[in-house]
């Protein structure tokens, strides 16, 4: 019962159809080549990969879970060999850069294969996943000899990379962190300490792995401005540049966790590992950046795959559930009771899901093309512009897509009542698997605090302004169109409102310092609500240009669009009424009460 499907169809939608997909990439210089043929193609061959190799051992996985055995580390039974055919189909190098064996395809194309893989097996889809940003690192910051040492093989997937960042003590604040790099006579360095929560951190599915570690170097200046960055494999490479002698890092044990069991999350002793600095001395936390950037697109991605996990299974289910009688009059006279679908409840259930999971794809997929961007021969506004709208939307796309995502796979589970509860429907592990999104790559909280302490009040409104006029510019194109009037000036209404929230919550930080902190949570929703009003307005307005067209011939598919826009706007866009209440309240009721009077 745990299979998906890909949804194809609405992937096309929001690519080609709202986005523009193989047009927009043929104006970037380097990606010329991506045409409507070859991104159909590839989507068609991933899907079938996904769905044949992958989806299939999702249930198994999570039940079987990674084994540890005195520093081995076992996958379960499956993902070894899917991680094989991963390799030999060549979906690792997808869009790697040519000059290391990769097929030069637009970055945006490896987010596609993990939206998809994602959705049919999470846990499995964190091994290679966790290697783009690896890769995007020692791509962005690494020397020639290092490039050329690391990236082939990490290109071809006949390695994998970790990101090694926390420790048992320092959580988020890293720059507590204790792990220690002292130099050695060759050039290298020898760390010292113990990382935990590292995803993929050993595995039997590639012979070594390269690990991105942060650590001190013995002069560091305390704090997050005395932090380096390291390579550290696994096994050092050979003359041949392959995997040689067992370098001093090894996996202590794995964590038993709530979800994700397929995936082995590890605590990595070093013990004198030798490493390699990338990029400058005590600048490793702005070089991490790239990694983590990446890795916080790809979670936020997991909150899409997981609200459409939950809504495939549980549409199917509530259509050939039979309970009770529809109280507008029976629908199914023939049987004894009505199929759940019929209901109003379970339909707002699952047009939530359904309003989360496609406004979500669409949102991620636009971000996607900003990197392709980034990564393009684009001129330097245009990169400008798109790095400065990833700034802005990154934190956002995080923090409410796995919100939203954990939302749905509830929703789910409880369109299937008891029946969710229950292992063998999947709807449990979905739940499970889904929670940790909210968790790692930085927490909601953190994700908040980024977004409208650094992002936006630190650059004075700076990063907002641009994006408030793109939401504009596309309320312009659209007013005078008589169906769009509604969701225009809904549109326009709560970006006004979200630049008078801005307005008010910087004034009363100058005074109070916790009104960030109090409002941001709420604030980071709150934007969230709107960036995807603004995703479904463009779906609305394509699909009503679709179905204008003499030779449309899917009206329902069209038609569900325009219904679940209505929905979005009329249903869960108000949600925003109670976060500027709550924003308008303050820090006051969060900090009156006595930290010493929380206890019971």
């Amino acid at each position: 019962m745990a299979d998906v499907k890909v949804p194809l169809r609405d992937m096309h939608f929001s690519l080609q159809e709202v986005l523009n997909y193989t047009s927009r990439s043929a104006e970037l210089g380097g990606f010329e080549a991506v045409d409507e043929d070859t991104l159909s193609a590839v989507l068609e061959e991933a899907a079938k990969f996904v769905e044949q190799e992958l989806a299939p051992i999702n249930q198994s996985g999570d039940q079987q879970g990674c084994q540890w055995n005195d520093t081995v580390v076992t996958t379960p039974d499956g993902f070894k060999e899917a991680y094989a055919a991963f390799v030999e189909g060549g979906w690792a190098s997808l869009s790697a850069d040519t000059e290391y064996g990769g097929q030069g395809l637009p970055p945006s194309m490896a987010t596609l294969l993990s939206e998809m893989a994602g959705t049919a097996n999470w846990a499995w889809a964190m091994y290679p996943g966790l290697s783009h940003g690896a890769h995007a690192t020692i791509t962005a910051h690494g020397s020639e000899e290092q490039k050329a040492t690391y990236l082939g093989k990490l290109t071809s997937g006949e390695w994998t990379g970790t990101m090694c960042l926390t420790e048992s003590h320092c959580g988020t604040d890293l720059g507590m962190l204790r792990t220690r790099a002292e130099p050695n006579e060759d050039g290298s360095y020898s760390l010292h300490g113990t990382k935990i929560f590292i995803s993929a951190g050993e595995h039997d599915m590639t012979d070594n792995i390269v690990h991105i570690v942060l650590a001190r170097l013995p002069d560091a200046p305390k704090g997050t401005k005395g932090i380096s960055l390291f390579i550290v494999p696994k096994c050092l490479p050979d003359e041949n540049g392959e995997a040689g002698e067992r370098n001093g890092v090894s996996c202590g044990s794995i964590e038993h966790k709530m979800g994700i069991h397929g995936n082995a999350t590890c605590l990595l002793n070093f013990d004198g590992a030798k490493g390699f600095l990338i990029g400058p001395p005590n600048r490793g936390l702005n070089c991490m950046f790239t990694f983590m950037n990446a890795a916080r697109l790809g979670t936020a991605l997991q909150g899409v795959a997981h609200a459409e996990f939950g809504y495939q299974k549980s549409l199917d289910y509530a259509r050939d559930r039979l309970q009770m009688r529809s109280l507008s009059g029976q629908k199914n006279p023939d049987k004894n009771a009505d199929p759940i679908i019929v209901h109003p409840d379970v339909r707002r259930m699952l047009l939530t899901q359904k309003a989360f999971a496609e406004g979500g794809r669409l949102f991620v997929h636009s971000l996607a093309m900003d990197v392709d961007v980034t990564e393009s021969d684009a001129s330097p506004q245009e990169i400008g512009k798109a790095d400065a709208r990833l700034a802005l939307l990154t934190p956002i796309a995080k923090a409410f897509l796995t919100e939203t995502g954990f939302e749905s796979a509830n929703l789910g589970l409880q369109i299937f009542g008891g029946h969710g509860f229950i292992q063998e429907w999947g709807m449990e592990q979905n739940v499970r698997d889904c929670r940790i999104s909210t968790l790692y790559e930085g927490t909601t909280g953190i994700q908040a605090l980024d977004l409208l302490g650094r992002k936006i009040v630190g650059s004075q409104g700076g990063l907002l302004r641009p994006f408030l006029a793109e939401i504009a510019e596309f309320c312009d194109a659209h007013e005078n169109t008589r169906e769009m009037a509604n969701v225009v000036a809904t549109l326009r209404t709560h970006c006004d409102e979200w630049e008078t929230i801005t307005t008010d919550i910087t004034m009363r930080a100058m005074s109070n310092a916790d009104e960030i902190g109090a409002a941001s949570v709420d604030y980071l929703m709150y934007a969230g609500y709107v960036v995807l009003a603004y995703f479904w307005a463009q779906s609305r307005a394509t699909a009503l240009n679709a179905l204008a067209q003499p030779t449309c011939t899917e009206h329902d598919f069209y038609q569900a669009k325009l219904t679940t826009c209505d929905y979005y706007f009329e249903k869960l866009l108000p949600r925003t009424r109670s976060l500027v209440a709550t924003m308008d309240a303050g820090a006051d009721p969060l900090m009156a009460l006595n930290a010493d009077h929380f206890r019971f």
